[in-house]
């Protein structure tokens, strides 16, 4: 079956044989699967320490903490990619996939932890369902409708400077509206959702067969995304 709608570059997944498309998704989600795993296990390990409690803080101790974190957030982020997108190393690949599901543990952990101590644990886990949901739901309509979602590129560039642009400012100005932080959630919760609609579309036809952890990688980051603006939205709601 040929994807609809799709340009496909040669070599990409969407010109292989069948058998051989299907066992990229099988490896690409498998992966994703792990990566998630990793990151849900080291979020707790790190929750328990003294280690991660004390970064938690430090993290959420001033707007100055919080953009350096941000900085070292997207350059580790920027690297993780390079490494995972390696043509020439599987090690590398893993290498990349690894640390930016360890960046991304360090980046969501303050946020987990004020979850756990002024709202409840509880959120966390409706958090998690309704990531897995929302996410779950964008993938089966990629993958029943067979669209390609490769042209919301643009748009989401454009959202993603927008909202690093409203950050900056809510950190130097400290926007504490609750009206305000609800529907920027709400607004990042979206840009999430184009993501993955963007890239699962890309994992179904652009990506090349050998490319299945460079997919797993970019999946994730728009989980990870997703769920962090989901739990803040919860943790608003609840105040």
């Amino acid at each position: 079956m040929q994807y609809a709608q799709t340009r496909a570059i040669p070599g990409a997944v969407a010109t292989a044989g069948v058998d051989e498309r299907v066992t990229f998704l099988r490896k690409t989600y498998a992966h994703l699967g792990g990566a998630i795993a990793l990151f849900v296990l080291l979020s707790a390990t790190l929750l328990q320490t003294d280690f991660g409690v004390s970064w938690a803080m430090w993290a959420f101790g001033g707007a100055m903490n919080w953009l350096v974190v941000l900085g070292l957030f997207m350059v580790a982020g920027w690297v993780a990619d390079k490494w995972a997108s390696s043509d020439t190393s599987r090690t590398m690949q893993y290498v990349g996939l690894g640390l930016y599901v360890v960046v991304e543990a360090f980046v969501t952990l303050p946020l987990l932890f004020m979850a756990q101590a002024y709202v409840g644990g509880d959120v966390i886990y409706q958090a998690g369902l309704l990531t897995l949901l929302l996410f779950s739901g964008l993938t089966a309509t990629v993958f029943f409708t067979k669209k390609d979602f490769s042209f919301l590129r643009g748009a989401l560039v454009i959202g993603s400077l927008a909202a690093f642009g409203f950050i900056l400012l809510s950190l130097v100005f400290s926007v504490q509206s609750t009206a305000i932080q609800i529907g920027f959630s709400v607004a990042m919760i979206g840009l999430a959702c184009g993501y993955v609609l963007y890239y699962t579309s890309r994992v179904m036809a652009y990506y090349r067969p050998t490319q299945y952890v460079s997919a797993a990688l970019a999946l994730f980051a728009a989980i990870a995304l997703m769920f962090w603006y989901v739990l803040r939205l919860l943790m608003l709601l609840r105040q």
